[in-house]
């Protein structure tokens, strides 16, 4: 489990110039994994699933995500979906909800990619659902994402970004050969973390 953000989020409306230069690439909305399982686009009508599931692992969330200090309102909630979906139309931030393809309207934990770690990069976040982990979700959700973000043209490096303390998500990137680049020390935001950041990090292979 790492920081896939359901918290505080700056949404900046671009100029229409800056729109038209930047062109922002988008990954797919909908990716299949194993076992029948799916990322798909987090929507507006996820909102009141998503704060149900939340609250419900509030105590599993806490150690590792700064966000989970106390549960959302429904209202919070739904305002976070909207501004998600918005930040996907402007290529920014690209909301998924973990599911079954069976199930349409599940919600079994949350990924994202990130660009808020500078140009030509993007970051993986993520967290699955208590009763869901175990089930190397976490690991397949993060392969395909690596797999999507290294195929936006203006996407170089993906990043994967845990607590040293957190060896669930630690294994993760290393699993799917991700390198270690560096150890960033800051200070702790949750309660289990020791304040040193583990830096993972995967390249698109060169032609």
């Amino acid at each position: 489990m790492n920081h896939t953000d359901d918290g505080p989020v700056s949404l900046a409306a671009p100029t229409t110039t800056q729109t038209i230069a930047q062109a922002p690439s988008r990954p797919p909305e909908l990716l299949e994994l194993s076992d029948g399982f799916v990322l798909r686009r987090r929507t507006l009508a996820d909102a009141d699933t998503v704060n149900e599931v939340i609250v419900r692992d509030l105590e599993h969330l806490r150690p590792w995500m700064a966000w989970a200090t106390t549960a959302p309102t429904l209202e919070r909630s739904r305002e976070m979906t909207k501004i998600g979906w918005q930040l996907w139309e402007d290529g920014t931030d690209f909301m998924y909800v973990l599911g079954r393809a069976d199930q349409p309207g599940s919600v079994l934990g949350m990924f994202g990619l990130h660009r808020r770690i500078g140009p030509g990069a993007i970051e993986i976040g993520y967290w699955v659902a208590r009763e869901y982990t175990g089930r190397s979700l976490a690991t397949n959700g993060a392969a395909a994402l690596t797999e999507a973000a290294l195929a936006l043209p203006d996407v170089e490096r993906v990043e994967i970004h845990c607590d040293q303390a957190n060896a669930a998500s630690a294994a993760v990137p290393r699993k799917l050969g991700y390198r270690l680049d560096r150890v960033h020390e800051e200070a702790p935001t949750t309660p289990a973390e020791t304040g040193k950041k583990l830096i993972w990090i995967k390249e698109r292979a060169a032609c």
